[in-house]
């Protein structure tokens, strides 16, 4: 149960990470400047997964000499953000009410 929770709410986590433009080397350092812990392993896959989908862009530029992979929510991730958080936050506010 806890690695279903875990996953979801990563997914939920990187869809609000890329309300910007960003590097995968990137995103993984604003997640972990907000608390999220997410190994290469498990956000580069759930990254192609999720272009897969239709819910990311990516594009391949020079950074600093280098070539990097940019990532980018598209319309329907954004909405699929939107969607998530909004049952995110309904889920909570009924967890709170079971609590009391």
């Amino acid at each position: 149960m806890t690695g279903e929770l875990r996953r979801g709410s990563l997914v939920i986590a990187v869809l609000c990470g890329l309300q910007e433009e960003r590097s995968g080397g990137a995103l993984k350092v604003r997640l972990a400047d907000s608390g999220v812990s997410i190994t290469e392993g498990a956000l580069y896959p759930m990254l192609r997964r999720l272009e897969v989908q239709g819910l990311l862009q990516s594009q391949w530029r020079m950074h600093d000499s280098r070539k990097k992979r940019f990532y980018l929510l598209t319309p329907d991730g954004q909405r699929a953000r939107d969607f998530l958080l909004s049952n995110w936050r309904t889920f909570d506010t009924a967890f709170e009410g079971l609590r009391s």
